[in-house]
């Protein structure tokens, strides 16, 4: 049994917000070989505040006594307000009605505020016992770090949904572009890290159909999955021109439970921090570089990086953890 803590930015239910942290979440829940102990929001593809809500809301659906802890409002470092007026309002009113129906997160109090110092403080009550799952800005992360420097060694892993090397329409992702000095900070912690960047989950796809199979039981977990999913996908249809969407955040659970969906490589990698277009761009590299003049010796942080993803095993087994509830 593998002991979890997800860190996320929850929007399934909210007009215009990914829904994939919500599915990461559900898969968590449905998965009888990880416990998922804690969960703790950040600001991201939601306020923090907001994130709270819907993993409550989800919660209190499953009868489920997990405690959820609201954490930072904003970047450590990175003006929110450009990233707030993006994220906040993606859904003009023809798009918004998508979500016409679907059932929006109750307003549930959170259980508590400090993330960071919950987080920190039990992994390192419990060393080597818990694998953190980042899949929001890494600014709770890097706030427990400060706080708790031995969190580095405690942590069993941190497994990070974020960054984005060699995307042809991308310069930067959400994640680390919304607090590039929490990711660089994270990264470079010593804690044992595997990135999931968005080279891989790019590789995902959920398709209409693909929902309706994986959520046929009628329990309420893949029906919350359904209901809040529909929408997302058919809104990915409109404005990202794909068949389906990406399900970046699930891929992160499912390669905790079964790495054969995913393949990884040993890089060093590094976030640019320079005021200008390319702050918060994500950089990787092997070693040794073929020319490494102006480059410092032990330059980024060695870290594991997925490259590439089964889809049709990703699927599958989402299909299996919903079917066996």
């Amino acid at each position: 049994m593998k002991r979890l803590i997800i860190d996320c930015d929850p929007g399934n239910g909210i007009a215009g917000a990914n829904t994939d942290d919500g599915l990461a979440l559900a898969l968590a829940l449905a998965s009888k070989s990880l416990s998922l102990e804690l969960i703790t929001t950040v600001t991201g593809n939601t306020p923090s505040a907001v994130g709270a809500q819907v993993a409550k809301d989800l919660l209190q659906r499953l009868g489920r006594n997990i405690p959820v802890v609201q954490g930072a409002l904003q970047a450590l470092r990175e003006d929110p307000a450009p990233w707030r007026a993006r994220l906040d309002n993606v859904a003009d009113e023809k798009l918004g009605e998508l979500w016409r129906g679907v059932r929006q997160p109750q307003r549930i109090p959170a259980d508590g505020h400090d993330a960071a110092g919950v987080m920190g403080q039990l992994i390192c009550d419990n060393p080597g016992e818990f694998t953190l799952v980042a899949i929001g800005p890494l600014t709770n992360v890097a706030l427990a770090l400060q706080r708790y420097p031995e969190m580095a060694e405690s942590v069993a892993e941190i497994v990070i949904m974020g960054g984005v090397f060699a995307l042809d329409d991308y310069i930067k992702d959400t994640n680390f572009g919304l607090d590039p000095e929490a990711a660089h900070q994270v990264l470079h912690s010593g804690a044992a890290i595997t990135l999931v960047p968005m080279d891989a989950t790019t590789q995902t796809l959920m398709t209409q159909q693909d929902l309706t199979r994986l959520t046929a039981n009628d329990h309420p977990l893949p029906q919350f999955v359904r209901e809040t999913l529909r929408p997302w996908i058919d809104y990915s249809i409109r404005t990202r021109h794909l068949p389906g969407c990406w399900i970046h955040d699930a891929l992160v659970v499912a390669w905790l439970l079964n790495q054969r969906v995913a393949d990884g490589v040993d890089y060093h990698v590094d976030i640019e921090l320079r005021p200008g277009a390319t702050r918060g761009k994500s950089w990787r590299y092997r070693t040794p570089l073929r020319l490494d003049i102006g480059v410092p010796p032990q330059t980024g942080a060695l870290v594991h990086v997925i490259q590439t993803v089964n889809n049709a095993l990703l699927l599958e087994m989402i299909e299996k953890a919903f079917n066996q509830l």
